[in-house]
């Protein structure tokens, strides 16, 4: 077997820190070269993501604070699939929750890891057509600081070439969705 083909052996794992969203995790390796070393890791359950459009041809996207970057961002409605649950379970729940709509035509866009250098997080995009307002949506998690922006498909795009929209995952899941959304 040439060198590089076969795994890393797993020496010894760690959990470093047990969170509410993702663990961390220290594991060291020996390579096929042998030489060890250790690599952090985030777990993650993985995330849903919509890509809304209204009957009017809108794309409905939230304005959140995330604390991390501390500011808002722009980006389409995600949330974290909760253990046991089906991702389009997750994102029907939460497209309720953070924008207020409902839809019952939905499309799986892809799947894709979101920062495999050190995560194994995986978002589950979708886009969901049709919405419907609610008239009376679900209350927004007490964590959650969100406000709710609708854009043309022509406004997302110059956003994203601006740097407006700074967000991989909802740039990834705008392109993959862009060819529907087009009508090609």
């Amino acid at each position: 077997m040439p060198l590089g083909s076969e795994p890393p052996q797993l020496l010894k794992q760690r959990l470093a820190f047990k969170g509410r969203k993702f663990n961390f995790e220290v594991n060291r390796l020996r390579l096929p070269n042998k030489a060890e070393g250790d690599w952090e890791c985030i777990r993650h359950p993985g995330g849903a993501l919509a890509v809304p459009v209204t009957p009017d041809g809108k794309l409905v996207l939230t304005r959140q604070y995330r604390f991390t970057v501390q500011g808002r961002l722009l980006e389409f409605p995600a949330g974290t699939v909760e253990p046991g649950e089906d991702p389009a379970d997750t994102i029907e729940r939460e497209i309720q929750e953070e924008i207020g709509y409902r839809s019952d035509q939905w499309k799986k866009l892809g799947e894709f890891f979101l920062a495999p250098g050190y995560s194994d997080e995986i978002i589950y995009a979708f886009l969901a057509t049709d919405l419907q307002l609610l008239e009376n949506p679900p209350e927004r998690d007490e964590d959650e600081d969100i406000e709710t922006v609708l854009m043309t498909l022509e406004e997302v795009e110059k956003a994203i070439y601006e740097g407006l929209l700074l967000d991989a995952k909802s740039i990834a899941s705008f392109m993959l969705a862009r060819q529907f959304l087009l009508g090609s």
